[in-house]
């Protein structure tokens, strides 16, 4: 069922659309990139998942979600340095038949997240 992502916005109340969210495989210290993107209207992956059910694979990976960039751009005044910046979200898939989806609640000063249906 593969792997997808969706960001709100807790501040504004709204999809975090436009934020940069960067997919990386992980394996030790050695991380891989494997898809970029901005987030549509909704505040998910225009593509649809972020990998597909058939290359999903059992092993773990690294979600970077660029908040402070987001929230800047969303005319939001952040103190220097910002409180968060990027949040990394590391996580692994050991069922990789199974549906992943990963949603990130955010707001310049705080996140939560949990394995979503």
């Amino acid at each position: 069922m593969g792997l997808s992502t969706h960001v709100l916005d807790t501040m504004h109340g709204c999809p975090a659309a436009g934020m940069q969210v960067r997919l990386y495989t992980c394996q030790g210290e050695q991380v891989s990139l494997i898809k970029s993107v901005a987030l549509n209207s909704d505040g998910r992956n225009p593509d649809g998942l972020m990998i597909s059910h058939e290359d999903l694979a059992v092993g773990n990976y690294r979600l970077a979600f660029d908040v402070a960039a987001y929230f800047e751009a969303k005319g939001v005044a952040l103190p220097q340095p910002n409180f968060l910046n990027t949040v990394l979200l590391d996580f692994g898939v050991a069922e990789p038949t199974a549906h992943y989806h990963v949603p990130l609640l955010v707001s310049p000063w705080s996140y939560s997240t949990y394995r979503g249906s």
